[in-house]
């Protein structure tokens, strides 16, 4: 694990980056307080909005209402 402060992370970017995209876990820290973490957009797990997948027909949105429908509404 590497720590830098910012202005050793705007000069060495780049090597940051590479470093980072090699697995290695870089830190860079204001003032001392570690900030964020450099990690290979690889290892970032995607994240699952919701727990129900849900299937909808293409058209569920935009479909005409049927009439029993529509004269609810009137």
């Amino acid at each position: 694990m590497t720590t830098v402060n910012v202005q050793q992370a705007k000069t060495n970017l780049s090597s940051l980056l590479a470093r980072a995209e090699r697995g290695e876990e870089v830190i860079v820290a204001r003032a001392g307080r570690p900030v964020v973490r450099l990690v290979p957009v690889d290892a970032v797990p995607p994240r699952q909005f919701g727990t129900v997948p849900i299937d909808l027909p293409d058209d569920f949105f935009f479909a005409p209402l049927p009439e029993s429908e529509l004269a609810a509404w009137e």
